[in-house]
């Protein structure tokens, strides 16, 4: 018999005999305190202080830089601060990219600089920089099906537009432009791939960075994203049949060896099960273009407020509280793969995980990945978050990026989805600071979180199968 299995026939005989399809349901007093804490968080937290702090006293998190090592430190403090229980760090190594110099301008058919930035990853181009005809695509899809050779000495320039949405799904469909976009013109010919940045505002002149790959492709080529202000002149200038040529200089590189980073973790113990865990996420690390305030400085302060307010409360939950400020999740998900790894454990330990990492908009609804028999259980969390203007989504979680090796060994998740109708105005850009965030907006994210954690903190059954090992 499996631990999960083992824990489920122990709850069952401490209960009546009861099984996961017929464990008890959240208990009147426990859905009041979760009120009150609700309540508590919506009448001022300090999430907004801890943002602030993190932008202002290290600025932002780029991994590998001298201000990763100070995010760490500052966050090691400020849980220690908020009086956690336990606070430690776990080792995450990678390779470090180096941003470097960047310029851009156009050299035909007029002269004017142009408004780029590199690609987490990028190679450099040489100290003279390259030069060539643009050539356009209107979409990745339209690069990768492209002949070999179709962009042979040309610049391929990818054009594929961002759709606003509130739940930000296009963001997965337009981000395949900057992530594959090198490897499809590297394969069609091209000596470099310039990107119209993966982002909403249509009148902005600062351009989105984000991470790529080059897909184990024998020829690399620089990549680089142009502002949406820039890529409208060159897309009007294309398709009135003009030549368009720029000059492109990067001083990309990727360091020799790998970064000793870590994540930063903090736990409440829960009164009666510390050894289960109900975990809460949020990425350390940002871009260095602007301070990381919404990416993903705001998530950061959301967990840590939530599970102290919940620490420091005179009701602690059964079950412990952990909170772990993750590295580098920006060029790779680093941290939350060496988390999956250091807790292989994690099926019959952690019974729920969450992570805050879509911005500082409000949440407006909850999505689950629970077993069926638990799914009673997220209609009576909801009587819980409708008063914060949440609405009930389905069970298909995604959680988050870094939460997801847990996800797929089997840990149920639940999403709390922010607001991401302006999400992508500023994300990966040298505006996200924090004049991007309210203070109220957080509140109401912290009230969500604060309610959502304590009632599976306390809950006496579990969200998933007793027998599931790994996700399907």
């Amino acid at each position: 018999m499996s631990t999960r299995s083992s824990r489920y026939l122990l709850a069952a005989v401490l209960l009546g005999a009861c099984t996961p399809q017929s464990q008890p349901g959240l208990q009147p007093e426990q859905l009041q305190i979760a009120e009150q804490l609700r309540d508590r968080a919506l009448a001022g937290t300090q999430a907004y202080d801890l943002v602030a702090s993190l932008t202002s006293e290290v600025g932002h998190r780029m991994a590998g830089s001298e201000n990763d090592a100070r995010g760490r430190a500052w966050a090691e403090a400020r849980f220690k601060a908020l009086g956690f229980d336990r606070v430690w760090t776990e080792s995450v190594s990678f390779p470090v990219w180096d941003r470097g110099f960047e310029s851009a301008a156009m050299t035909t058919p007029e002269a004017t600089k142009l408004m780029v930035t590199a690609l987490g990853g990028s190679i450099g181009t040489p100290e003279e920089g390259i030069s060539g005809e643009l050539m356009l695509f209107e979409s990745a899809a339209a690069l990768i099906e492209a002949e070999p050779g179709a962009a042979a000495g040309k610049i391929a320039f990818i054009n594929q537009k961002m759709e606003r949405t509130r739940d930000g799904r296009a963001y997965g469909q337009a981000v395949i432009a900057r992530v594959q976009g090198a490897s499809a013109a590297a394969k069609a010919g091209a000596i470099a791939v310039l990107v119209r940045s993966i982002g909403t505002d249509t009148d902005s002149n600062s351009p989105h960075t984000g991470t790529m790959r080059y897909d184990n492709t024998p020829t690399r080529i620089p990549a680089a994203a142009v502002s949406h202000q820039d890529a409208d002149r060159i897309e009007a200038l294309l398709r009135d049949g003009q030549t368009v040529a720029i000059s492109l200089q990067l001083g990309a590189r990727v360091r020799q060896g790998e970064y000793q980073s870590a994540n930063v973790i903090g736990q409440f113990d829960g009164r009666e099960k510390p050894e289960e865990i109900v975990l809460l996420g949020a990425h350390l690390d940002s871009w260095d273009l602007g301070t990381g305030a919404i990416d993903d400085g705001a998530g950061v302060a959301i967990t840590m407020t939530a599970a102290e307010l919940i620490g420091q409360s005179a009701n602690r939950p059964r079950r412990s509280i952990r909170v772990v400020a993750y590295a580098n999740e920006e060029q790779g998900v680093f941290g939350g793969k060496a988390y999956g790894e250091a807790h292989p454990e994690a099926i019959n330990t952690h019974v729920l995980a969450a992570e805050s990492d879509l911005g500082a908009g409000r949440i407006w609804r909850f999505q689950t990945r629970f077993a069926d028999h638990a799914l009673p259980l997220a209609d009576q969390i909801m009587t819980v978050l409708a008063p914060l203007g949440i609405e009930r989504g389905d069970n298909e979680a995604f959680g988050g990026a870094d939460i997801s090796p847990l996800r797929n060994a089997g840990v149920p998740v639940v999403g709390l989805n922010q607001d991401a109708t302006h999400y992508f105005d500023i994300h990966h850009t040298e505006n996200d600071t924090i004049e991007q965030v309210n203070a109220e907006d957080l509140d109401q994210n912290v009230a969500a979180y604060v309610a959502v954690t304590w009632l599976a903190a306390d809950y006496n059954g579990y969200f998933g199968d007793p027998d599931q090992t790994a996700a399907q």
